[in-house]
């Protein structure tokens, strides 16, 4: 199409355009110029494209897996769409690698052009994409990862977590420790950003004696080294976080060594899911965990989710699955209120920020660094009437809780 081509699409679908003689007098306005209005208006109007990127492989790999197949099945229960317009969803997994994952995200960014990006796991991973995400302008809805830097002073309006701060479920464990008297507590985490503020969050609500905190490597699967110490340390409570397969072998190992004899064990809902508990069988009997999302939890939104979950993959979601699928709600009720003009920035932040969709895990809210402001349950595994064993929401933990480091946020 030629300029004065293009000149009369924009006079025709837009009443208001200057005539193509008062365009051709614009020197500045040149038909490169035009072309570029018209790709950007085609693109707003055409279809909605998510980069999901997460860990589809190794010990990771089922938390990825899980927030793949729920951001799915929000997709499939929005009949392919967000706000009316065919999404597309783009996967690719990052290995648990930053650097693969920074690769990816860069083909998603400039070539695929994606409108919104999902799916990390992984907080060292987040912290390495996110500043290319940040600088593209596009919006990251995350779906697990939650670094305290991203909730405090690095807080980024194109950063918005539908999850949690990576503290809060470890906050909910320690006062749930504290409130029970457990005296003598160790602490077993991996070493990176995650494990981090996992090990600050529970000592923030737990003022007893922590005998010892145990950093493992991030996909670490023997732990040998790792319980000789604790049984030598005779804890009476342990508190571990150690995602997908880690924390898998670690229960297995721990429980086999016959430390859960004299010491009880308690979990991040995370280190305790249906996957785990799947995996790992009876050993889970008796342990608790926080959440923010259990599969009992009463509400048609939960039930038709949990429902469906099963059928489509004939297993219990996880909290990781519960949070995929509430990302796919939350672009869609954006998308929708924008009216599928996805490229004004401001107002699809402000449509982000108002969350006008309903979550599986009941109401909660953004707080200004674009964290969520929710309920905190305590679970406790056992078997249900059918002998299934399986996590059962015993009461509220935190109301309403935000996380520790909001007052550092300056959103720009």
């Amino acid at each position: 199409m030629d300029r004065d081509g293009i000149c009369l699409f924009l006079r025709y679908n837009f009443p208001l355009w200057p005539t193509i003689p008062e365009i051709q007098m614009m020197p500045r306005l040149t038909a490169l110029a035009a072309a570029m209005l018209l790709a950007g208006s085609v693109h707003a109007a055409d279809r909605i494209k998510v980069g999901l990127v997460s860990t589809l492989s190794g010990p990771g790999a089922g938390l990825g897996v899980d927030i793949r197949d729920g951001f799915q099945l929000g997709i499939k229960h929005l009949n392919g769409k967000l706000g009316s317009l065919p999404a597309e969803v783009l996967v690719a997994d990052d290995q648990q690698s930053p650097d693969i994952a920074k690769q990816v995200a860069d083909k998603f960014l400039k070539k695929d052009k994606v409108d919104f990006m999902t799916g990390i796991v992984f907080s060292n991973i987040m912290l390495a994409v996110g500043p290319a995400v940040f600088q593209n302008q596009t919006f990251y809805i995350s779906a697990n990862a939650g670094p305290s830097q991203y909730a405090g002073e690095q807080c980024n309006p194109f950063f918005f977590n539908v999850a949690w701060q990576n503290d809060n479920l470890h906050e909910a464990v320690g006062k749930v420790v504290q409130d029970k008297g457990y005296k003598n507590v160790v602490i077993v985490t991996p070493n990176y950003p995650g494990g981090k503020d996992a090990v600050s969050g529970f000592r923030r609500y737990y003022k007893g004696q922590v005998s010892e905190e145990i950093y493992t490597k991030l996909g670490q699967l023997d732990y040998a080294a790792e319980l000789a110490q604790i049984r030598s340390l005779k804890p009476d409570a342990l508190f571990f976080f150690l995602p997908g397969g880690m924390g898998i072998n670690f229960v297995k190992q721990f429980v086999s060594a016959g430390l859960s004899r004299d010491t009880q064990l308690f979990a991040p809902g995370f280190s305790a899911d249906e996957d785990v508990i799947k995996a790992v069988g009876g050993s889970m009997l008796g342990m608790f965990n926080s959440s923010h999302w259990a599969h009992d939890m009463d509400n048609p939104e939960n039930k038709r989710f949990v429902a469906d979950f099963q059928k489509e993959y004939g297993r219990l979601p996880s909290l990781y699955a519960s949070q995929g699928y509430d990302a796919a709600l939350m672009m869609d009720a954006a998308v929708r209120d924008v009216k599928g003009n996805v490229e004004d920035k401001k107002a699809l932040q402000k449509a982000l920020e108002a969350k006008r969709f309903k979550s599986v895990r009941g109401d909660f809210k953004f707080n200004t660094n674009h964290y969520p402001v929710q309920n905190y349950v305590l679970r406790a595994i056992g078997k249900d009437a059918g002998g299934r064993i399986t996590n059962r929401t015993m009461g509220i933990i935190f109301a309403n809780h935000a996380d520790a480091y909001a007052g550092q946020c300056k959103m720009k």
